[in-house]
């Protein structure tokens, strides 16, 4: 018998160079998002330096699958870590 997945809650943190290039690239990235995954969060600091994006996927390589995905879009504009959220002590995320 198969387990159930569940969802993840990937943060992608990404210290920005190109502001303009970043964000055009992740309106496209958006577009094209992997079935299954849902993008909930997308915010930019004011200075445009940092940005927190949170993309949700039922996979147990979560993680792996939204950096592979996000990286061909963010990568040439941005350093981007990729982190699983602590859902279970997060105020918001949706499970």
């Amino acid at each position: 018998m198969r387990s159930k997945q569940h969802r993840t809650h990937v943060l992608a943190v990404s210290a920005v160079t190109d502001n303009t290039g970043f964000w055009n690239a992740l309106k496209k990235a958006h577009g094209r998002l992997p079935a299954g995954a849902k993008w909930t969060f997308a915010v930019a600091s004011t200075d445009g330096g940092t940005a927190v994006n949170i993309i949700a996927l039922d996979a147990a390589d979560a993680v792996a699958r939204v950096s592979a995905f996000l990286e061909e879009y963010a990568a040439p504009h941005a350093a981007t870590t990729y982190l699983e959220a602590d859902a279970a002590n997060a105020v918001g995320l949706a499970g």
